[in-house]
């Protein structure tokens, strides 16, 4: 074991402060998890776990025999639907988030050609209206930017 994996024996004062902080940061593996889907899926893993003790229970009291067995049967089912709409919620969530925010605007490669072109026509233009002459009298003329070159 060596002495930077917290087992080994450190030589001399301060050799350890060179070595690795007890807190280290690392990069998320994934972005978190909007709020709204984070708070649907929440919400889905407590019906979940319910639903599924719930069916424990009601398993086990018909294993008994108790006259407990049909309501909490009838009660696992209702709380099936729930956790299937559950689920649902957090798929319809995560879709409609990314409908609304999760569009990147990345320019496609056929909008890039199109922006070099139209700055190339620009270019062209602005190099064609350099030859002009340019107006003493016209409103932008007292700025002194467009006067004559």
């Amino acid at each position: 074991m060596s002495s930077d994996e917290g087992g080994g024996v450190v030589a001399g004062p301060g050799a350890g402060s060179a070595g690795r902080g007890l807190w280290v940061e690392e990069p998320a593996r994934r972005r978190r998890m909007p709020d709204s889907v984070r708070t649907s899926a929440v919400r889905a893993v407590l019906i979940v776990a319910v639903t599924l003790t719930q069916a424990t229970i009601t398993f086990f009291l018909t294993l008994t025999g108790s006259w407990l067995a049909l309501p909490m049967g009838l009660g696992a089912i209702a709380a099936t639907i729930v956790a299937t709409w559950g689920v649902l919620d957090v798929w319809i969530t995560r879709q409609t988030w990314n409908q609304r925010y999760g569009v990147l605007s990345e320019p496609s490669s056929t909008a890039r050609g199109r922006r070099k072109e139209a700055r190339r026509a620009a270019r062209a233009a602005r190099e064609a209206a350099a030859g002009r002459i340019p107006r003493e009298d016209g409103p932008l003329a007292a700025s002194g930017r467009y006067s004559a070159r």
